[in-house]
């Protein structure tokens, strides 16, 4: 994490997780660690390549713990990190709004 971050704290939270695929993402590792077809499966419509360009990001920014086992075929798990569970709160409230938002609107 050696970039440098804007100054502004609400700038610094969108940097990382200011797409569709990442809070989706980060919802789906709320519930635990995953596999990457896991993943591809619970998050949608999102393409594989998209998926590890996201995840690969995430990771990279301190969000996600990659692990890789040495086996035939190949495992990995993706788990969030502390940073990344950090998080909870801000998606919590995500999902309050958009429920209430929905609510209203039917």
């Amino acid at each position: 994490m050696a970039k440098e971050l804007p100054a502004c704290p609400v700038e610094i939270t969108l940097q990382l997780i200011g797409n569709r695929w990442k809070v989706l993402i980060m919802r789906d590792l709320l519930e635990g660690t995953k596999r990457f077809g896991e993943l591809k499966k619970s998050v949608g419509s999102i393409t594989q390549k998209v998926l590890t360009q996201n995840l690969r990001d995430m990771e990279e920014n301190g969000l996600v713990i990659r692990k890789v086992y040495a086996e035939v075929p190949p495992r990995v798990d993706y788990t969030l990190t502390e940073v990344g569970y950090s998080l909870k709160s801000v998606l919590d409230s995500m999902i309050e709004w958009g429920t209430s938002y929905k609510n209203k609107a039917e």
